[in-house]
């Protein structure tokens, strides 16, 4: 892990950020109290898997996607 002041990282960003790509621990501080880390974020997405929710819905009503009273109104 390496440490840098909030001046420090605003001088070398570019640098850190690189670091941080390549796998180095980049923790930015306020004087010697730490404040944030410096991570990639994840590039691969997991793969969709179709059928994954199969099972979370036990019943639908016949009429789901009737019109509702309530908007009768809004319907005209």
């Amino acid at each position: 892990m390496r440490q840098f002041t909030i001046h420090e990282a605003k001088t070398h960003l570019s640098r850190l950020i690189e670091e941080a790509l390549q796998g180095e621990e980049i923790v930015i501080a306020k004087g010697r109290t730490p404040l944030v880390r410096i991570v990639p974020l994840s590039s691969k997405k997991p793969p969709r898997k179709a059928g994954g929710a199969r099972g979370v819905l036990e019943k639908m009503a016949d009429d789901f996607d009737a019109p509702l009273a309530d908007f009768d109104e809004y319907a005209k």
